[in-house]
């Protein structure tokens, strides 16, 4: 239904509100109705009139007031007919449709701007037949057209009560329609004016309309209405849920925002917006930074764009992190480093007992930075045997140094984001592990420790050594990238210390970054003195004996290390020495007291019969077995080569978890017996006749390196030609197929535990004679050293 209804809203003659009869009973059908001569033509653009139907239509076009000002003085009837373009603002002739209805000009006002309002009631339907004229507007010969009755079948009566039905439904569901509209529909009886005033209020095409008023047929014209009242219905039905639907979105927006003028208006109650008060403190702490003009820069956008976001929104958190990592981070934040060398020197020896080379680097570094005032900090790494106190010792340098000290674990990271940090928009980003250390020490320049940097592992995910690089190259890292800080972080003074056991696991692109400093295993006298500093007053703290007397004398200390440790550095002996404490501690909670000094016997009751002896190592007592030194991850050890023959055909066979490495020494010590068998005294024509098994004991211990050569060459020797290796004596080298002894590492570690084997002689390439030179001669008294550069040369030594 048109939502305009019943209401008198004069613009255009193209524009109409019908409106009903006061007395529809009583108001002329046109039934008597007669037309001589021509009749005056009014065109409408939006509608068509039907009988009975009245309309206020205001009249615009000078051609129209003319006819309606005439015929209102003659008969005051016109012909009204619709256009069949509205757009058309002459109409022409073939412009107007073909059949129309005549109306009675019931009304004419004149307003006072100047237009002309009329009220017409429509009459009885007409056909043009011609135009007699054209100005000074149409007139032109119609026939009348006559009306059929009603059916007064079944059929019919439920047309009328279905259009009415439908009609008031359209009504109710179209707010802009006054409810009076209903009452007066239920109040008309007379089907034919039912059908035409609501197809006249119908808001359809105005063809529809057109259509209805030509068909002759009144049931015709009731089943064309009801097709479009359904229609009607069902538009109406949609509009109204959709404006619903909207109007709940609506309300419920309207409802959060009220809510949210509430809590504003409590918040500045109790002291302020929380998120306005935060923002307002950041901006306060960034005037107080001293930071780059990049990161200023960034700041500042940062903070805008977190004014304009609402606190609820997903990127709130993501921005105020981002602003709150840069506001933590120590832009151009040092710490004073302490130029007192000499203090410095007290702090490492009273942390760590030996390590002179490097304290020594160490107060190099010191003596540099206090005279030039400023340097790139060298990235050191500290290489060796687990519990020699490479993580410790960072710590002592940063004390040493007045610097903070933070650790890094870098043991099996797989993720080089990890390193990098993640890009923020990720959900669960994080800044690298590096730049969130910086952020926990507060300082741009602390002492960090990448601990166990050799572990670090490699995925489908990423290499962290890569992402490694750029952290510990010198020339690099002043523009150190982080993916979640957007930002280049100067890192050139942090002083990386980086530890590791086995430096062939560093990525070579790494290692080459790496300033590495070896620290070799402890002699059994460095261990006894780190007990007495450090261990034991550790131990007697943890157990609760401060203030109890505990004397442990160094003959008692040495057989804990030589009977019950095998290793390089302190760990195990530290947990000898807290089982000690704890069996003291126990002996004072049941009888108050406990023996203020610990014999051997004492000691052997609490920790057991001894765990390892050296007896043997001091002898080797039949042909063919020798006894070499191996450097481990723990530091350095002895193993024996064994060596036998049995009748065969000359294979040779290798037992022990040996590597490749090691395999190919065999067969090279094996190659150089046969070229060499008749200088050595041996029969060649036994290599034919013989199977040659070599076997390195503790078979479950992979072995692998060039140190066995002269080892395997020497039991090889021994076996064919029946002569004993000397007691007491180890060796380590490689050899070549010429019977050249070259050097090899780890002397130190190989040196010290010959010596905790109670080995006296050891025979080395003259090459190491060096690293021998760079041990504490305290700590290698009654070994006796032989230095060779041929392979015959050894096995004189040797054999007996």
């Amino acid at each position: 239904m048109n939502e305009r209804n019943f209401f008198f809203r004069p613009e255009d003659e193209m524009d109409f509100i019908p409106i009903i009869p006061l007395n529809e009973h009583e108001s002329d059908d046109g039934s008597t109705l007669e037309i001589t001569g021509d009749l005056p033509i009014l065109p409408l653009r939006n509608t068509v009139l039907f009988p009975g139907v009245v309309l206020p239509i205001t009249v615009g076009r000078d051609k129209s007031i003319k006819a309606v000002n005439d015929a209102y003085k003659a008969d005051k009837l016109v012909g009204v007919l619709a256009q069949k373009d509205s757009n058309v603002e002459d109409p022409k002739q073939n412009d107007l449709e073909a059949v129309g209805t005549v109306a009675k000009i019931v009304k004419l006002i004149k307003m006072p701007d100047g237009g002309t309002t009329v009220i017409i009631q429509g009459k009885r339907r007409f056909k043009l037949e011609s135009f007699t004229t054209e100005e000074p507007y149409f007139r032109a010969k119609v026939a009348l057209l006559e009306e059929g009755e009603a059916p007064a079948d079944d059929q019919f009566a439920a047309y009328v009560a279905n259009i009415k039905d439908l009609a008031t439904q359209i009504i109710q569901l179209s707010p802009n329609i006054p409810s009076e509209a209903a009452i007066i529909l239920k109040n008309i009886e007379n089907p034919a004016f039912l059908i035409h005033f609501v197809s006249s209020n119908l808001n359809t095409e105005l063809h529809e309309k057109q259509k209805i008023l030509q068909s002759n047929d009144i049931g015709e014209r009731a089943d064309i209405l009801m097709q479009l009242l359904q229609r009607e219905l069902q538009f109406a039905e949609l509009k109204n849920k959709l404006t619903n639907k909207t109007k709940t979105e609506l309300d419920k927006q309207q409802r959060e925002y009220f809510l949210q003028q509430q809590m504003k208006s409590i918040k500045e109650e109790l002291g302020g917006d929380s998120n306005e008060l935060e923002i307002k403190e950041m901006r306060k702490k960034a005037e107080q930074k001293k930071w780059p003009k990049a990161a200023a820069e960034m700041f500042q956008k940062g903070i805008e764009k977190l004014e304009r976001m609402h606190p609820s929104t997903p990127d709130y958190s993501i921005v105020y992190n981002h602003l709150d990592l840069m506001l933590d981070l120590p832009w151009e934040e040092y710490t004073e480093d302490a130029y007192d060398l000499e203090h410095a020197k007290k702090v490492l020896d009273h942390d760590h007992y030996g390590m002179d080379k490097i304290k020594e680097r160490i107060i190099e570094y010191i003596a540099v930075l206090k005279l030039k005032g400023d340097m790139k900090s060298p990235i050191l790494c500290f290489v060796g045997p687990p519990g020699i106190g490479k993580t410790s010792l960072g710590r002592s340098i940063a004390s040493a140094i007045g610097r903070k000290y933070v650790r890094l674990a870098l043991g099996g990271l797989h993720d080089e984001s990890e390193i990098r940090g993640h890009r923020k928009t990720y959900i669960g980003a994080m800044p690298g592990r590096i730049l969130q250390s910086i952020r926990k020490v507060k300082s741009s320049n602390p002492v960090m420790i990448l601990d166990e940097i050799d572990k670090v592992g490699a995925d489908h995910r990423g290499d962290p050594s890569s992402a490694l690089l750029e952290v510990l190259d010198p020339e690099q890292n002043h523009t150190f990238y982080d993916n979640y800080l957007e930002l280049e972080y100067d890192l050139s003074k942090v002083l990386f210390i980086a530890t590791a056991n086995n430096i062939n696991n560093i990525q070579p692109a790494l290692r080459d970054r790496l300033e590495i400093i070896d620290l070799s295993g402890y002699a059994v006298e460095e261990k006894v003195e780190i007990a007495k500093r450090h261990l034991i007053p550790k131990q007697k703290e943890a157990h609760g004996l401060d203030k109890v007397t505990i004397r442990i004398s160094d003959k008692v200390l040495e057989k804990v290390v030589e009977d019950y440790t095998r290793e390089s550095g302190v760990r195990e002996l530290d947990r000898q020495l807290a089982a000690i404490m704890r069996n003291v501690a126990k002996e004072v909670a049941m009888h108050g007291k406990a023996k203020p000094t610990l014999t051997i016997a004492d000691i052997t009751e609490i920790l057991g019969k001894p765990r390892y002896s050296n007896e043997i190592y001091k002898t080797a007592n039949m042909p063919g077995v020798a006894v070499g030194l191996a450097w481990t991850y723990v530091g350095g050890d002895i193993l024996f080569i064994e060596t036998t023959l049995s009748e065969g055909k000359g294979e040779l066979r290798l037992t022990g978890n040996l590597g490749n490495v090691m395999k190919e020494s065999a067969s090279t010590a094996l190659t150089y017996l046969q070229a060499n068998a008749k200088k050595l005294g041996i029969d060649p024509e036994l290599f034919q006749k013989r199977n040659i098994h070599i076997h390195v004991p503790e078979g479950a211990v992979p072995k692998d390196g060039p140190s066995a050569g002269v080892t395997m060459l020497t039991a090889l020797t021994s076996a064919f030609t029946g002569r004993k290796v000397k007691p007491y004596l180890a060796m380590t080298g490689e050899i070549t197929l010429r019977g050249q002894v070259l050097p090899v590492g780890g002397i130190k570690e190989k040196v010290l535990a010959a010596k905790r084997a109670g080995l006296k002689d050891i025979i080395l390439c003259w090459q190491n004679e060096k690293d021998v030179e760079e041990i504490d001669p305290n700590f290698i008294k009654g070994l006796n050293f032989h230095y060779v550069k041929q392979m015959q040369q050894v096995l004189d030594l040797a054999l007996q």
